[in-house]
C-alpha cells in the first residue's frame, strides 16, 4: 500500500522538481511525466521533465507544449544538480537512465520513485512503489484522488488514459479490474475520446514500421521440443534498410506470444551498441526472473533486458536454452 500523504508532503515541502523516465519511453511513461507535471504546476513548482530518449514520433501529441527536453549533459547537468527533489517515474533502476545515471545518482536532490515494477535498485530516499497496479499512471490517478491535491481535468486526464490504457493492453491483461474501468468511465467523463487516443497511438504507424514489422515476422521461429517458445530477431541491417527506429519494434514480441501453444514469446533486437531482449510469458510463468539472469527487470508476464555484449547471434541460443527452463512453471 502506497502512503499517499506522505508523497503529499514531499510535494507540498519542496519547490523544485524534475522528473525523468526509463529510455526509450512509452505511453505509461510518458502519460504519467506530463500528468505528474501538470499536477506539479498546479501547485505553483518550478518542474522540468527530462529524458534521454526523445519521444516516439506516435506519442508525440502527449507533449504538445513541448515540455519534456532530451538530456543534453551542458545543458541539463546543472539542473540535476539543483533541484530540490527528482522524481523517478515508471521504472525503478537507475541503469534504465543510461547517459543520465551518473548526473542523477551523483545529485544531492532528494529521490523518489514512483513505479509498478518489482525488484528496484537502492537508489531512492523513499519508494513509492506497488506491484499490484496496472500502470504508474494508475497510481498518479489515485494520488490525485486520494489527497484531492488538484482536480483532475481534461489535460491530466489524457495522459492517464493513454498510459492506462496502453499498459493493459488496451484492457485485455489480467490487471484489467473492475476498478480500472471505473477510472477510466471517470476520464471519459472528463470528455477524453478514446477512439482518439488509441488512432493516434495505434493507427498512424510510418510506413517504415510496418514494413519492419513483416521482416520481424518473417524472422518468426519455434523452438523447443514442444514448440512452446516463439521468438524474432530483428537486425540493425533490417532496421537500416526500411529507415526505422529502435522505438518500431514496441509490441512486435507480443506476435510471438501469439502463435497456438505458445507460452514464451521473445524478441532479440540488435542495436548499434550490444542488443535487447523482449520477454513476455503466459500463465504463471516468470518471465521476469528470466529476464533478471541477463541484467533486466519487469512484470511476471511481461520484462526485457539490455545486453551490453556485440554478440547478439551467438548469446541467442543460449538464451532460448535458459528459457525452456521457465516452461515447468
Amino acid at each position: 500500500m502506497i502512503d499517499f500523504k506522505e508523497l503529499e508532503e514531499i510535494i507540498l515541502n519542496n519547490k523544485s522538481f524534475l522528473l525523468s523516465t526509463h529510455v526509450n519511453p512509452d505511453a505509461d511513461a510518458l502519460g504519467s511525466e506530463i500528468a505528474f507535471y501538470l499536477v506539479l504546476k498546479k501547485l505553483g513548482k518550478d518542474v522540468h521533465i527530462i529524458n534521454h530518449s526523445a519521444i516516439p514520433y506516435n506519442l508525440l501529441f502527449l507533449d504538445i507544449d513541448n515540455r519534456i527536453e532530451q538530456y543534453n549533459p551542458d545543458k541539463h547537468d546543472k539542473i540535476i544538480n539543483s533541484i530540490d527533489v527528482f522524481v523517478a517515474l515508471d521504472f525503478n533502476r537507475t541503469d534504465r537512465l543510461v547517459k543520465m545515471e551518473k548526473a542523477v545518482v551523483e545529485s544531492p536532490s532528494y529521490k523518489i520513485c514512483i513505479d509498478h515494477h518489482q525488484e528496484p535498485s537502492d537508489f531512492a530516499s523513499k519508494y513509492f512503489i506497488d506491484t499490484d497496479y496496472s500502470s504508474t499512471g494508475e497510481i498518479i490517478y489515485d494520488f490525485i484522488e486520494n489527497t484531492k491535491i488538484v482536480d483532475i481535468d481534461y489535460d491530466i486526464a489524457v495522459p492517464l488514459y493513454a498510459a492506462i490504457m496502453t499498459d493493459t493492453g488496451s484492457f485485455r491483461f489480467d490487471r484489467t479490474t473492475p476498478k480500472i474501468h471505473r477510472i477510466t468511465a471517470r476520464l471519459l467523463e472528463l470528455n477524453v475520446k478514446p477512439h482518439e487516443v488509441f488512432d493516434k497511438i495505434y493507427d498512424n504507424s510510418l510506413f517504415s514500421k510496418l514494413k519492419l514489422m513483416g521482416k520481424a515476422m518473417d524472422s518468426l521461429q519455434l523452438y523447443g521440443e514442444k514448440k512452446q517458445i516463439g521468438y524474432m530477431v530483428i537486425t540493425q541491417d533490417m532496421i537500416n534498410e526500411v529507415g526505422a527506429i529502435e522505438s518500431d519494434t514496441d509490441n512486435f514480441v507480443n506476435y510471438a506470444l501469439s502463435v497456438e501453444f505458445v507460452r514464451i514469446g521473445l524478441m532479440f533486437i540488435e542495436l548499434k551498441h550490444g542488443f535487447k531482449v523482449s520477454f513476455r510469458s503466459k500463465g504463471k510463468i516468470p518471465i521476469n526472473k528470466l529476464a533478471a539472469e541477463f541484467g533486466g527487470g519487469g512484470h511476471l508476464n511481461a520484462a526485457g533486458a539490455r545486453i551490453f555484449e556485440n554478440n547478439m547471434m551467438e548469446k541467442i541460443p543460449h538464451i532460448l536454452k535458459r528459457a525452456e527452463e521457465y516452461l515447468e512453471f
